[in-house]
């Protein structure tokens, strides 16, 4: 039996984390609000797309290749604390991003979703975002089960390049 070899770099720094789950942070402690404030830093940070009332970034300890966030780009922290206008524009974003996915990784489905407070699994519940997570056949297998790990076969930056070149032709 061979031994197969597994990379996934950036997840040493999730596994390798000791910090308790997070807890609510301020505006200025917020990972969304610091990638909204530096566009200059877009590629550092994986921030895909910026819009009027929303953003797109790559979730860095993804569930699976090409997992997405889409957030308001106020720090809100309650669905009843978007504008009609937000909301719009956030759910424009997420039908954009499927259909984007759907012609370059050609996934089998997806699983969109919203953890609305942290009892529901939202690990940052001060600011609302989105998931959008590309799923195919066969995904799930023996490694989350028996391993607890989830096998991703594609680097960040490389499929942010790729998104970032269709997004913009």
């Amino acid at each position: 039996m061979s031994l197969e070899t597994i990379w996934a770099p950036w997840r040493l720094a999730y596994i390798e984390q000791d910090a308790p789950a997070p807890q609510p942070k301020p505006e200025s402690g917020c990972f969304l609000c610091s990638y909204r404030d530096q566009p200059e830093e877009d590629a550092r940070n994986l921030v895909l797309h910026r819009g009027k009332h929303a953003f797109i970034v790559f979730n860095r300890y993804p569930y699976n290749n090409g997992h997405l966030l889409i957030a308001p780009q106020g720090h809100l922290g309650d669905l009843t604390e978007i504008p009609a206008e937000t909301q719009a524009e956030c759910q424009e974003l997420l039908v954009r991003m499927v259909e984007l996915l759907r012609q370059t990784i050609q996934p089998d489905g997806f699983n969109i979703g919203l953890n609305l407070g942290r009892v529901a699994g939202a690990g940052l519940p001060g600011h609302l975002h989105w998931h959008i997570v590309p799923r195919w056949n066969g995904d799930t297998n023996f490694m989350p089960v028996l391993a607890q790990t989830k096998v991703i076969p594609q680097s960040l930056e490389a499929l942010y390049q790729k998104l970032s070149q269709e997004m913009n032709s």
